[in-house]
């Protein structure tokens, strides 16, 4: 990005971090010459970490009430659960 060909090698991914007196000598002000973050990267990944974690415990949950009204196994990258797997690998072997 044109705007950043001056900005330190340190400063490079996370212009915004850099000092003023840093941006200025760049010829790259955060706010005039280059945008400035729309979100803070750290609070919006913990609260994506925890909008997903809530989303994986919803899903077990939900497989687990399933499981036990239908007596069946709902894992869908292995229906037929460990045992089938394992049988299927040593037939591989043989």
């Amino acid at each position: 990005i044109p705007e950043l060909k001056n900005m330190p090698d340190k400063f490079i991914y996370e212009p915004w971090k850099a000092p003023i007196a840093t941006q200025k000598t760049a010829g790259c002000r955060i706010g005039v010459d280059y945008p400035k973050p729309i979100v803070d990267h750290t609070v919006v990944s913990k609260e994506n970490m925890e909008k997903m974690k809530y989303a994986y415990d919803l899903h077990k949950e939900a497989n687990s009430k399933e499981k036990q009204a239908t007596g069946k196994n709902t894992n869908t990258k292995n229906p037929a659960g460990p045992a089938k797997k394992r049988a299927k690998k040593q037939t591989k072997l043989k």
